[in-house]
């Protein structure tokens, strides 16, 4: 199934690559964490944004280590804390669409009139946000493991190197979407057709997450 060249934590070259692009695939989805970050970045400053970064990093650490002490077996023990969890996520993500899409709406690189934030508040508030990101927990409960080969022994230290590998490509690409946000924002700010048809494409994209993940609500958790 997997090749045999490894990373030497039994982790195949293959995996590591199919980590790597699914996590860029879900970074790059507009979610919580990224409006949050935006958000804070456009309003206060990259510093703002890299400390509120930070944060979120906290959370992906906390759950790696929950789902690598089983949180996926209290998911299959408790089916209906994973379908709540799920039918959180479809009103949230159905909920960021309407914003983006509604009349009015407003762009994630919009600048908003925010209060400027301590380096500690705005740590904390990035690590509540990517814990209570639903998108989150759905990753390490459902993708991650589709990628440990049984096989190989060791699970748990290829699930901590597998989650190793996506909250690099989080950080290398979020860290690129705070230093950037000023510049997208300012950019945006003088081309009101191009800030309207970003608006739709977000909200569209954010819906059409929404509509997947409500089809996938009946699902039970698998391990």
């Amino acid at each position: 199934m997997i090749a045999a060249t490894d990373l030497g934590s039994g982790v195949s070259m293959a995996a590591a690559s199919g980590m790597a692009l699914t996590a860029l695939g879900m970074v790059l989805t507009p979610g919580p964490n990224m409006v949050y970050l935006v958000s804070r970045s456009v309003s206060q400053g990259p510093v703002a944004g890299m400390i509120s970064l930070a944060g979120t990093c906290a959370g992906f650490l906390v759950y790696m280590t929950m789902a690598n002490l089983g949180l996926a077996l209290v998911f299959v023990a408790v089916p209906w804390l994973y379908a709540a969890m799920k039918a959180a996520g479809v009103l949230y993500l159905a909920y960021l669409a309407w914003q983006a899409l509604k009349p009015g709406g407003r762009s994630v690189f919009d600048v908003r009139a925010l209060s400027r934030d301590s380096a500690r508040k705005l740590f904390r508030m990035g690590l509540l946000t990517n814990l209570l990101n639903p998108k989150t927990a759905v990753m390490y409960l459902a993708l991650i493991p589709q990628f440990i080969d049984t096989g190989r022994g060791g699970t748990t230290v290829q699930g901590f190197s597998l989650g190793a590998i996506q909250i690099a490509v989080s950080i290398l690409v979020n860290a690129l979407i705070v230093l950037g946000a000023g510049s997208i924002s300012a950019f945006l700010s003088g081309r009101p057709n191009w800030t309207k048809w970003q608006r739709r494409v977000t909200g569209s994209a954010l819906g059409l997450v929404a509509v997947l993940l409500a089809r996938e609500l009946p699902e039970k958790a698998r391990i």
